[in-house]
């Protein structure tokens, strides 16, 4: 899905992607020469509000530009573009590797809680792997395997892309630590500031759905709150709250047996039939039309 905000600078899915709303919750891997390829090996500017990248380039190389600053794309290396990030790419032709597209909520499930994980995610990098003391083939590897179980079908094909996706960020990690590289940072405090309300987020989305709520938490005027999250998501602060909750109750609607009721109250919600009607709003059928969607798409 392709959105272009008033900066005039587009947020995308995936890049080029003009096709209808994606689930969120998810991640996704392709080849690089997939979407680079036919684009010349150009990636024009561009964000994602919503999801996070890493590249893997085993060969070729190029250029990227991440906000104010470029640079040079090693091989094999690791490119990491943390939610929000404007950024542009010039690859070389032929150039191959893998990208991985991963929703915000499948970061925090696969970080599994560990704030360092989710820290060297958030910070834009550009890491060449020679001489790290990470293994480069088990990298490769790690790619390779997620890729594998992405067009795969196979049982246990969620917890095998989650357990390789954990990998990936384990790997950032190291590479963080190994270079002692702070990142790149967004010249604006508008990033900031949206980095901070997604944490505010996670923290109060099932209890707290006034903006005011989460603007004094930040120090903030709502307007101010509002202002930022437009200019680098091209949403407002409450539309990306009431994304957050339809994410979670989606997860609780395709992951357990609870009844739509459970599913309300465990999203905060005390009225079932006012959550039935949030979710129907926003995703365009019932949560119990939903969960029979998901779980026997053959019906």
């Amino acid at each position: 899905m392709r959105t272009t905000p008033p900066n005039g600078i587009p947020h995308y899915y995936l890049y080029g992607d003009q096709g209808p709303d994606v689930e969120l919750d998810l991640l996704h891997i392709e080849p690089l020469r997939d979407r680079s390829g036919p684009n010349d090996w150009r990636i024009r500017p561009h964000a994602h509000p919503d999801h996070m990248q890493i590249l893997l380039v085993r060969e070729g190389g190029g250029a990227i530009r991440m906000e104010e600053r470029q640079l040079a794309i090693p091989t094999p290396g690791v490119l990491v573009v943390p939610s929000g990030i404007v950024h542009q790419i010039d690859f070389a032709p032929g150039t191959d590797g893998f990208v991985v597209t991963a929703a915000l909520g499948c970061l925090k499930t696969a970080a599994a809680g560990d704030p360092r994980l989710i820290a060297a995610a958030g910070r834009a990098a550009v890491y060449p792997l020679e001489g790290t003391g990470v293994s480069i083939p088990a990298v490769i590897d790690t790619f390779q395997w997620l890729h594998r179980e992405f067009i795969w079908s196979a049982p246990g094909r969620r917890t095998a892309i989650m357990a390789q996706f954990m990998r990936l960020l384990v790997v950032v990690l190291r590479l963080s630590i190994a270079h002692d590289d702070p990142g790149i940072a967004a010249p604006d405090r508008d990033y900031d500031l949206l980095v901070r309300y997604r944490a505010a987020l996670e923290a109060h989305f099932r209890t707290a759905r006034a903006l005011t709520f989460y603007a004094g938490e930040l120090a903030v005027t709502p307007a101010r709150l509002n202002a930022a999250c437009k200019a680098r998501t091209g949403k407002t602060a409450s539309e990306l709250l009431y994304e957050r909750i339809v994410i979670e109750a989606k997860r609780y609607l395709i992951y357990t047996e609870s009844s739509v009721a459970q599913v309300a109250h465990l999203t905060g919600f005390d009225d079932p039939a006012y959550f039935n009607r949030f979710f129907t709003q926003r995703v365009g059928v019932s949560p119990g039309v939903f969960r029979k969607q998901m779980l026997h798409p053959e019906d």
